[in-house]
């Protein structure tokens, strides 16, 4: 009786993998091959990120690697606020014309006899400005360097007329800066603890492990392009770079809310394994992500076209730099590394193992025989009680899989009558019924 029932079981769950195979067969031959753009729009999963995941990982442990290699190498390029030194400003328009800054630098190495670390002109037309940086400079080199530059360009105060009050000098100590850094560090630690508090109890906590990862590879490679490209550091690049720790988080967020809801019960069926679900929404977030990406870009390169070419603000500039750059590494992090270290994590644990491990079995047939023909024989080297229960568990997942696949019935088109059943069903012979006269 139970070799009855066991081959049951067996010939049902064969009938479904073939209807199965004939009807996603029929699918395939019948869809439409979309565009990129369709694909990308619509969020289909024709775009296979997680399962090209090590990839992604070499791609991203190589920005990783040049981000440290340049940080240690070339180092970066601080801003006077934390190096310290003299800043010296003058109005670009002089008495005598437009001042060039070669002329600023000529005048600076004939005056102390060194060079200046830089001379840059911030802002256009009649705003514009020179601005000397140098090591800090004693009062008296600093009253001489004032006059210097008053007699070789005139240039012209408030009023109109020339005035040596229109050059201005300061001293930054690296002090300054360090309490900045100091202050910073302080609140990106506060907020990594209070985001994984959030997605540890929002989520889970291999979600908010991959969440915490995603930042730090941010940081790492914002970072490593600021020291490569040598961009300067300033307290405005501090703040920038805080900010953009939102946005990563922000991006990441979203597609992890996506793969819980598409990964929730997912252990109850065989249709997908958790790598493909996690797979589907990353597709789906495609468009969310990248119209994000864009919406904050916008802004950020408006900000630095204000910055550079009109105001000519030196802090705008840096805050809108940093911005930019966290952005787009942001928007990388969250989709082709983020949710393929959750996926990674998650595959460890015994409960995705077995799910992938029942998908698989499912749609190969053969290797799913060979698996219980494995286990069969140790079962009969070893019978005990463990072993019974684990091929009723089988048994009950063949025919639940069974049950799932079977093609729903068709509906009735509007306005047909309805069908008698067959003989089959009800177990009356067919004919005509007697009627009593």
């Amino acid at each position: 009786m139970a070799a009855k029932h066991s081959n049951d079981i067996e010939s049902t769950a064969e009938e479904a993998e073939s209807i199965e195979k004939s009807t996603d067969t029929v699918a395939s031959a019948q869809a439409p091959r979309h565009g990129f753009f369709v694909r990308l729009y619509t969020g289909t999963g024709a775009f296979e990120v997680v399962g090209r995941r090590k990839l992604w990982y070499t791609v991203s442990g190589l920005m990783v690697a040049i981000a440290i290699v340049s940080m240690v190498v070339r180092g970066f390029t601080f801003g006077i606020d934390f190096e310290g030194g003299t800043k010296v400003s003058l109005p670009a328009a002089g008495a005598d014309g437009v001042v060039s800054t070669q002329q600023v630098e000529d005048v600076f190495s004939k005056t102390l006899g060194r060079s200046p670390e830089s001379v840059v002109q911030v802002g256009n037309g009649a705003s514009a400005t020179v601005q000397i940086r140098s090591e800090t400079l004693t009062n008296d080199d600093t009253e001489k360097l004032r006059t210097a530059l008053f007699d070789a360009f005139h240039p012209k105060g408030s009023d109109g007329q020339p005035s040596k009050q229109a050059i201005s000098d300061s001293a930054v100590s690296e002090t300054w800066g360090g309490q900045i850094t100091q202050k910073a560090l302080i609140a990106l630690v506060v907020f990594l603890v209070l985001a994984a508090i959030y997605i540890t109890v929002r989520y889970e906590r291999y979600m908010a492990i991959s969440a915490l990862l995603t930042l730090v590879f941010d940081l790492v490679v914002t970072a490593g392009i600021y020291s490569l490209v040598g961009f300067e550091v300033t307290p405005a690049t501090v703040i920038g770079l805080l900010t953009i720790l939102g946005f990563s988080l922000y991006d990441t967020v979203i597609v992890f809310d996506k793969v819980e809801e598409n990964t929730h019960g997912f252990e109850h069926t065989t249709r997908r394994t958790f790598a493909e679900q996690a797979n589907l929404a990353v597709n789906q977030t495609f468009m969310r992500s990248i119209n994000t990406s864009l919406i904050s870009v916008l802004p950020i390169v408006a900000l630095i076209v204000v910055a550079v070419w009109l105001l000519g603000v030196g802090t705008l500039m840096d805050l809108a730099l940093v911005q930019l750059v966290g952005v787009i590494v942001g928007t990388y992090s969250s989709i082709y590394f983020a949710t393929p270290l959750l996926v990674s994590l998650r595959e460890r644990t015994d409960l995705v193992r077995r799910h992938t491990k029942r998908v698989l079995n499912r749609r190969n047939p053969a290797a799913g025989k060979s698996s219980k023909k494995t286990a069969a024989k140790q079962a009969a080297d070893k019978p005990d009680k463990a072993d019974e229960d684990s091929v009723d568990t089988e048994e009950a997942e063949t025919v639940s899989a069974a049950v799932s696949s079977r093609p729903a019935p068709e509906k009735p088109a509007p306005g047909a009558r309805p069908s008698r059943p067959s003989a089959s069903k009800t177990g009356r012979p067919s004919g005509k019924r007697n009627t009593r006269r």
